[in-house]
């Protein structure tokens, strides 16, 4: 039986992962868990798994799970620092990253410099210190498995072949609700729309990159780094179906794809059970009732973001972390309506342009860089709000 632990257990990755093993009773026991601040959730899956330990990472919320979880034997840690050392507790045999955004990098490299296989989705982790997270993954002889769908895809491809015969990678993107949308109405759009994805049901954060198109930019740089691609061998192309979920076009011409109905369960599960495919059968793919399969180039000048994380990863060094940073913050802005949703690449874009760039950036760099920009883009939405 494989020991987990997961790491943003009530979001959307936990609550699928949570989904999945319930399928694999005797696969799988869930050791620990965590949260940032729905302690209801956190404590009704506690008592549901039996796991050992749960972490509130907000710690003003420590006394209310406990208060849920009396009676039951289970300890409780809170904090960040908590969550952090709860990330490298090698009692486990791998840690499942469901965390949002830049503060699920630290946790990642925790877990993999205690000798825990990974199970990332926090694509963050890689953009903002995918050298010193591949350095690490070799160092302590740790695997570490994607469960974006989209890298998940490009995994699958990849297994029995050989990286020199790669000519390109091809991630597939729905285009988000704005994809026929005209440019000039974008000054209008707002949180309701942004959060109405048309094919996927994920967390806040992770549906506004969507509807910007940033997720398939900060997919670009985990690309690079999972697969130690060049940017420039590294396509992205507009799939409004979200079937195909990634392609790899190899010399010859020939293309394989993976192809499945949009649920995050079904890559989920293959990071869990690799090498293989077993476990639970979801809903089948009948081809014949999707009837069409269209593909577009993605429209750069509308949706500006793409263009913004290619730059980032071309110039390389502090600028991913920039970028990275930027996005988290000037997202939840929007989220909190301070902000529009044309400001959003705008605000990156200028933080990207007056940051003081640095070379080959290690961890404490990266957390200075991440206080800088937090800094940066929330005195421009002060400004925005004045």
């Amino acid at each position: 039986m494989k020991k987990i632990g997961i790491l943003g257990s009530t979001g959307s990755i936990g609550t699928q992962t949570l989904e999945v093993v319930r399928r694999q009773p005797t696969d799988f026991s869930v050791e620990y868990l965590s949260s940032n601040r729905n302690v209801k959730l956190l404590a009704e899956q506690a008592i549901q798994t039996g796991a050992s330990i749960v972490c509130i990472a907000d710690e003003s919320y420590k006394e209310e799970l406990q208060n849920l979880l009396n009676g039951n034997s289970v300890e409780i840690i809170a904090g960040r620092k908590a969550l952090i050392e709860l990330a490298g507790n090698n009692s486990i045999d791998l840690m499942v990253n469901g965390l949002v955004g830049a503060p699920g990098m630290e946790p990642t490299i925790s877990a993999i410099r205690n000798g825990i296989d990974v199970a990332l989705s926090n694509k963050e982790s890689l953009v903002m210190a995918g050298e010193l997270i591949n350095s690490l993954l070799e160092k302590h002889n740790v695997k570490l498995y994607p469960i974006d769908s989209e890298h998940s895809a490009i995994w699958q491809c990849l297994i029995g072949e050989k990286v020199s015969q790669i000519h390109r990678l091809i991630l597939t993107g729905s285009g988000g609700p704005f994809r026929t949308k005209p440019v000039e109405q974008f000054s209008r759009i707002t949180k309701a729309d942004a959060l109405n994805h048309p094919n996927w049901d994920m967390g806040a954060k992770i549906t506004i990159d969507s509807a910007t198109m940033m997720n398939k930019g900060l997919e670009v740089i985990e690309a690079r780094w999972l697969f130690d691609m060049p940017p420039n061998k590294i396509d992205i192309v507009v799939h409004p179906q979200s079937i195909i979920h990634s392609m790899v076009e190899f010399y010859d011409g020939s293309v394989k794809a993976q192809l499945g109905l949009p649920s995050m369960k079904i890559p989920i599960q293959y990071a869990l059970n690799y090498p293989n495919h077993t476990g639970t059968k979801w809903d089948n793919l009948d081809l014949t009732k999707i009837g069409n399969l269209t593909f577009e180039k993605p429209d750069l000048p509308k949706f500006k973001c793409i263009k913004l994380a290619y730059d980032a990863l071309q110039l390389g060094d502090s600028y991913p972390i920039v970028l990275n940073v930027a996005n988290d913050t000037v997202v939840q802005a929007f989220l909190d309506e301070k902000v529009s949703f044309t400001d959003i690449p705008n605000f990156i874009e200028s933080a990207m342009d007056t940051h003081k760039v640095i070379k080959k950036p290690d961890l404490e760099d990266i957390e200075d860089l991440t206080d800088w920009t937090q800094q940066f883009t929330q005195n421009l939405i002060r400004k925005k709000n004045i």
